[in-house]
C-alpha cells in the first residue's frame, strides 16, 4: 500500500481540519469570559481575519495582487460572481449554523450540519464537475458519517420536541448547502487565483454581510484581553491560515474528498476537549473516533 499521489494536498485538507477543530474550544474560552453571543463572534472571525490576508497578498503578489495567474483568460464578471458567492455562502453558513444551535442544541445542529455537508459536496460535485463517486469514496463517506454522528451522539440531545424544531433542521441543512456550495466556488477558482486572492476578497464581503445581522443582534464589543486575544486566534489561523491552506490544496483535491477528509475537525474537537476540559470520550466516541479514522485511512492510503 502506499500514499497517494495527492498526499500534500491532502494533508493539507486534514491540516485545516485540525484548525478548524480548535474554534470550539477558543469559542467556549471566549463565552467562559464575557457575555458574547455567536454572530458576533462570526463577524470578528471574519473581519479579524481579512487585514492580514490583503497584506499577505500586496506581499506575495504585488501589483498583480487581484490578477489571474499568468497565462489564464482573464474572466473578470465571472470570477467577481464567485468570490462574491464565496463570502456570501461563507456568511449564510455560519449564520445558519448560529441560527440552528438554539433550535435543536448544539449536538444535533453539529451533526446536521457537518454530515450533510460532505453529501451535498458529493452530489453537486457529481453534477457540476462530473467527479465519479467510486466506491472507496462512498464506503469512506459513509463511514466518516456514520463516526461523526456517534461522536456527537455521545452527549446527551439538546433540541426539544417543540415547532422550533423543523425551523432548526432546516437552518442546519442550509448551513451544510452553505459549507458545501463554498467549497465548490473555492475549487472553481483554485486553478486561476493564488489561494490568498479569493479568501482575502470573499471574507470581506462575508463580514460585511455579516456586520448588518450582528448589530442588528446586538454586536459584543466589551471583551477582556483574554477575550480579544481568542478572537484574534480565531480571526488568523483557523479562519485565515486554514482556508488559504484549503484554497491550495483543492487545486489537487477533489472536492468530495476534501469533505470528507475535513471531518476530522469533529474529532478534533472532542480530543481537545478531553486534554483542556476534562471532558473524556464515552463508549459511543470511541467508536465514532474509530470509523472516523478508518474512513480517512480509506482515502490516504491505496493498494
Amino acid at each position: 500500500m502506499k500514499l497517494q499521489t495527492t498526499s500534500w494536498g491532502t494533508f493539507m485538507v486534514l491540516g485545516c481540519a485540525v484548525l478548524w477543530g480548535t474554534v470550539g474550544v477558543a469559542t467556549r474560552g471566549i463565552y467562559s469570559v464575557s457575555s458574547t453571543d455567536p454572530l458576533s463572534i462570526g463577524f470578528y472571525r471574519l473581519a479579524f481575519s481579512v487585514p492580514v490576508l490583503a497584506l499577505l497578498t500586496f506581499r506575495t503578489l504585488g501589483s498583480k495582487s487581484w490578477q489571474p495567474r499568468a497565462g489564464v483568460a482573464p474572466r473578470a464578471g465571472r470570477d467577481l460572481a464567485l468570490v462574491a458567492g464565496l463570502g456570501a455562502m461563507m456568511a449564510i453558513y455560519q449564520a445558519c449554523y448560529f441560527a440552528a444551535i438554539p433550535r435543536l442544541g448544539v449536538t444535533i445542529a453539529v451533526i446536521v450540519t457537518i454530515c450533510s455537508a460532505p453529501i451535498m459536496v458529493a452530489v453537486l460535485s457529481a453534477i457540476l464537475f462530473k467527479e465519479k463517486l467510486t466506491p472507496r469514496i462512498v464506503i469512506a463517506l459513509l463511514a466518516a458519517i456514520a463516526g461523526t454522528t456517534l461522536l456527537a451522539l455521545q452527549e446527551p440531545v439538546e433540541a426539544q420536541a417543540d415547532g422550533e424544531t423543523f425551523a432548526g433542521l432546516l437552518y442546519a441543512l442550509g448551513s451544510g448547502l452553505g459549507y458545501a456550495i463554498l467549497t465548490l466556488f473555492s475549487r472553481a477558482l483554485a486553478d486561476r487565483y493564488h489561494p490568498l486572492q479569493p479568501i482575502t476578497l470573499g471574507f470581506a464581503i462575508g463580514a460585511a454581510l455579516l456586520l448588518p445581522i450582528a448589530l442588528a443582534g446586538g454586536l459584543t464589543l466589551n471583551y477582556p484581553a483574554e477575550g480579544w486575544a481568542l478572537l484574534v486566534y480565531l480571526g488568523l489561523v483557523p479562519t485565515a491560515l486554514a482556508y488559504w491552506l484549503f484554497l491550495h490544496a483543492l487545486r489537487t483535491v477533489p472536492p468530495t474528498i476534501a469533505s470528507i477528509l475535513t471531518l476530522l475537525e469533529p474529532l478534533t474537537s472532542a480530543i481537545l476537549a478531553a486534554l483542556i476540559f476534562q471532558e473524556s470520550l464515552r463508549p459511543l466516541g470511541w467508536a465514532g473516533a474509530a470509523l472516523l479514522l478508518g474512513a480517512l485511512l480509506v482515502l490516504l492510503i491505496r493498494r
